[in-house]
């Protein structure tokens, strides 16, 4: 009697790189739940510093050039051991709460520019679904922590080091989360956590992360480099790819000046144009209107915007916008058009263009640092909705790090309770990635907007303001994680 012959094992489908929304989409309709982890390896959340001027960091020291330097991509195990040593010599003798200042400090002055929106995205949408979210490095906290703060992540496993009276030592504690003992830390985690790996899933980019992929049910590669795009590609992995977070080159501190120019040009040419009339608001509207349209045109970045019924009416309104870049001060007034003031911190007077533009067009600066003269300040500002004029102010009272809003203040809503308007979400993305945080260069590229339904404040209670303050910027948080279809303008 003949046996025919076993087939051989099929081999895996070569990976192709994964459409995020496909990935975003495959998270929501999983298993949802706690007991599902989505481990983030550092390198998968940052855009490692790939050229050389990490080495060249102005005003840093040595444990903040060490600490940055840890942050570039693609370590192999020679580079690692090295950046240990180095550690070493930098950590020891240093106060552990000195340290961990130095890493906050290094992140908001540099490292917060490469963090990827994606992968805030994916974090928010775990979480959503009830995922537990960890970080993880082989790094230190000291790199760590500032990001996963950042993030909103609070579970960090990294590589931990040794104290003597809160005095570092320079030495780790026990193994670091190098390739294995990475895994080994996430394998006591799932232990401890109750957290099922065959569920679970785990994102990274550097072929030190293969340990920590094999682990999972779902793993997922982020601009991998080419071992790990090797080992993702034999074993049908999903791989995404993500826009490198480039520092501002050459080409753009040359295209801002000249997008300055164009904003003092065109808003000179706009308040020309309508001094004839004699009226400051028309003045004042066709400086926005020619300023903000030629400092995009110049800066060669296009607003995609969707629900721009909801700019126009109804009128007066108060408009809120989350606040991430200096630039929003071009974008929101291009996107709403004439007929808006805005309100503004007082530190914003000090800029030699902005401060002279908003002053004549008739923005309300506050003193945050004072909270009686700030509400004295906004009292005139209800008298200027009644009179037909809308205002656009951030809620958050200052920019953010990352895409994630910040709690609102609750300043706008009084005021728009107490004028009788509706409050109007203007949810801005990438504004963030067109000029950082902390930066008046700007680059190309495309800013989406969502404008969305007026929200009736009439019926509000003072009682419940905090709740109702809350459930406003959880739209904010949603629409960013699920961004509505736009178009472009």
């Amino acid at each position: 009697m003949s046996h025919a012959a076993a087939p051989e094992p099929a081999e895996p489908e070569r990976a192709a790189p994964a459409d995020l929304a496909a990935t975003l989409a495959a998270i929501r309709s999983g298993p949802h739940g706690p007991g599902i982890a989505a481990f983030f390896d550092l390198d998968a959340v940052l855009d490692g510093f790939r050229r050389p001027w990490y080495r060249r960091l102005r005003g840093g020291n040595g444990v903040e050039s060490t600490l940055l330097a840890g942050l570039r991509d693609g370590l192999t195990d020679g580079e690692y051991s090295r950046f240990l040593q180095q550690l070493s010599h930098t950590l020891a003798g240093l106060p552990e709460d000195e340290a961990d200042e130095l890493g906050t400090r290094l992140f908001r002055r540099t490292v917060y520019g490469h963090l990827y929106p994606e992968a805030w995205q994916l974090i928010r949408t775990h979480e959503a679904a009830g995922h537990t979210v960890v970080l993880t490095s082989a790094l230190t906290r000291f790199q760590a922590e500032p990001v996963a703060a950042e993030l909103g992540v609070d579970r960090v496993l990294c590589t931990t080091m040794s104290t003597e009276d809160g005095v570092l030592t320079g030495y780790p504690e026990g193994k670091t989360l190098w390739r294995n003992g990475k895994a080994d830390a996430v394998r006591a985690f799932a232990d401890s956590a109750d957290v099922d790996l065959s569920a679970s899933w785990a994102y990274g980019s550097d072929l030190a992360d293969l340990p920590l992929l094999t682990l999972v049910g779902h793993p997922v590669t982020v601009n991998p480099e080419r071992g790990l795009g090797a080992a993702a590609d034999e074993n049908a992995w999903t791989a995404l790819s993500f826009r490198p977070r480039h520092a501002p080159r050459v080409l753009d501190y040359v295209r801002t000046v000249a997008g300055l120019a164009a904003l003092l040009g065109g808003a000179l040419f706009g308040v020309v144009a309508k001094s004839y009339t004699r009226q400051r608001r028309k003045m004042a509207d066709a400086l926005m209107a020619y300023g903000t349209g030629a400092t995009l045109r110049v800066l060669g970045v296009r607003l995609r915007i969707t629900g721009a019924e909801h700019a126009r009416a109804p009128r007066p309104a108060v408009f809120l916008f989350n606040h991430q870049s200096q630039f929003d001060v071009i974008i929101v007034p291009k996107v709403l058009g004439g007929g808006v003031t805005g309100i503004g911190k007082k530190e914003l007077t000090r800029n030699p263009i902005f401060g002279p533009l908003m002053r004549f067009v008739g923005v309300t600066f506050i003193d945050r640092s004072d909270t009686s003269r700030a509400k004295a300040a906004l009292a005139p500002v209800v008298e200027t909705l009644r009179g037909g004029l809308s205002i656009a102010i951030s809620p958050e009272g200052t920019r953010s790090y990352t895409p994630e809003v910040g709690a609102f203040k609750k300043g706008a809503f009084h005021i728009a309770m107490q004028a009788g308007v509706p409050v109007i979400p203007v949810v801005i993305r990438n504004a963030g990635e067109i000029s950082w945080r902390n930066s008046m260069v700007a680059r190309r590229g495309t800013v989406d907007v969502a404008v969305l339904a007026p929200i009736d404040v009439s019926g509000w209670n003072p009682a419940d303001l905090d709740d109702r303050v809350e459930q406003v910027r959880r739209l904010f948080l949603e629409t960013l994680v699920e961004w509505p279809d736009s178009s472009i303008q």
